[in-house]
């Protein structure tokens, strides 16, 4: 009976303005992508793909580096 029990994974669901909000605090310079994941519990990978996504400075041809 063990074998046919799965582990269920939980899928979460952001709402955009949070989104926005972690990619304003790290083009601020308030925080890093680092202290995001910690404070937040967003993973930094999910982080990075968000700065990519909603950064202002992408729009303007610039690359953000930590």
């Amino acid at each position: 009976m063990r074998g046919s029990i799965k582990e269920i994974r939980k899928k979460r669901c952001y709402a955009i303005e949070f989104k926005r909000e972690l990619v304003r605090l790290f083009e601020q310079g308030k925080f890093s992508v680092l202290q995001l994941n910690k404070l937040y519990g967003v993973s930094s990978q999910l982080i990075y793909l968000w700065v990519y996504k909603y950064s202002q400075f992408n729009e303007k041809g610039y690359r953000i580096i930590e």
